[in-house]
């Protein structure tokens, strides 16, 4: 569970897919989820290391803003466990097997 996450969201789904088709070219990352968050509003979700989310994003961000609007990014290096296991972000299994094996629930 050392992976970056990185978050894009935008105001139009054209906008978001623009965003994760320029950050899968850009850098090694993992697309792992997309969230309609209501209004228009759409967020894309991205894994892998820090320097290679850091890069992706900066480069879904400017594709984005070309066919929409780029409401926020963020980038958290290495997001806590509980934080997989409560939200949409691809990575429930994984941190379930990371909880177990460490004797939790």
């Amino acid at each position: 569970m050392s992976e970056a996450l990185g978050m894009i969201e935008c105001r139009s789904f054209a906008a978001v897919v623009e965003a994760a088709d320029a950050m899968l070219k850009a850098a090694k990352v993992e697309l792992v989820q997309y969230e309609k968050t209501g209004g228009g509003y759409v967020t894309a979700v991205i894994r892998g290391d820090v320097a290679a989310v850091k890069a992706a994003i900066e480069a879904g961000a400017n594709g984005a803003a070309r066919v929409g609007e780029v409401v926020t990014t963020h980038v958290i290096a290495r997001p806590h466990v509980n934080v997989d296991l409560v939200m949409p972000l691809g990575r429930k299994s994984d941190a379930e097997k990371a909880i177990a094996g460490k004797g939790g629930k």
